[in-house]
């Protein structure tokens, strides 16, 4: 398992890794970066669901990722979208980034930004075990919405899983990755669009062990791919986060993606700290 490239402004994309994470790339240059594959365009069904630029202590762009709004202060992410060199984010929440530059101040000035925070945890060298990301957004530039994204009870998907079986656990996944890509031909604009994959895997020891699960990524049901890193997994048709999309299989972000849960007791732990709980 590897997470999706996390490339340089104007660095070409790397197909050889799969992890769904996603690199600040630009498509008139050649470079790509990851979305909904298979998916629809999600117009207004989930405006608290952004895209961010990670940026350097200097201000340079590093790399792009999907995040859900919390509350007005609060930007939950995947843990490789926030690790260092990472010393600040800006985040946008339009349906259609592309069409708002350069007006739009992307890549350097969002609608609002803050500082990143990553898992305890977290480990480069094996991301996939703690793969979770904060951005505490600057009290003068919170963001209020209707509606956020909230976070799962604990241990909720192990009940999911014995109650409804695998195939009829369903999923909305949202982001700005790639829509498609094949050795010739790459789409990566930056539109924010949704599928709904279903449950493949989950509790596998060696595979998904118990602190990810694996979603359908196909032409039926649609995944994720290289960008999506950070977006929500909700479940079912709800604003609840099942898990944040942390990895792929391979180089065509097909067959399966990775989902990070946050229904563990640790990433509840931790994300209490900033004062996220879970629904009463």
């Amino acid at each position: 398992m590897k997470p999706c490239t996390k490339q340089a402004l104007f660095a070409m994309l790397a197909l050889a890794l799969a992890a769904c994470g996603s690199s600040l790339q630009n498509t008139e240059s050649g470079e790509v970066s990851s979305q909904i594959t298979h998916g629809q365009l999600d117009g207004n069904r989930h405006p608290y669901v952004g895209l961010m630029v990670a940026q350097d202590v200097a201000g340079n762009p590093l790399w792009r990722c999907s995040g859900t709004l919390m509350s007005p202060t609060l930007f939950l992410t995947a843990g490789h979208c926030t690790e260092a060199p990472a010393a600040k984010v800006e985040i946008w929440f339009d349906a259609d980034v592309d069409a708002g530059r350069p007006g739009n101040g992307y890549p350097f000035t969002g609608q609002t930004g803050g500082t990143p925070y990553t898992h305890p945890q977290y480990n480069p060298n094996a991301f996939y075990l703690y793969d979770l990301g904060l951005v505490v957004l600057d009290p003068s530039r919170a963001m209020h919405m209707s509606r956020y994204g909230a976070l799962p009870k604990q241990d909720v998907l192990d009940d999911l899983a014995r109650r409804r079986g695998l195939k009829n656990t369903t999923f909305t996944a949202v982001g700005y990755g790639l829509q498609r890509i094949n050795p010739v031909f790459v789409e990566a604009a930056r539109v924010r669009m949704f599928a709904t994959p279903h449950l493949v895997q989950i509790n596998v020891p060696g595979q998904t062990g118990d602190f990810s699960i694996l979603l359908s990524n196909n032409a039926s049901t649609g995944g994720t791919c290289f960008g999506d890193s950070g977006g929500p997994n909700f479940i079912g048709d709800s604003n609840v986060i099942g898990g944040v999309t942390s990895f792929g299989k391979n180089g065509n972000c097909a067959g399966t993606g990775g989902v990070y849960r946050v229904d563990r007791k640790d990433d509840l732990d931790w994300l209490a700290t900033f004062g996220l709980f879970p629904q009463p």
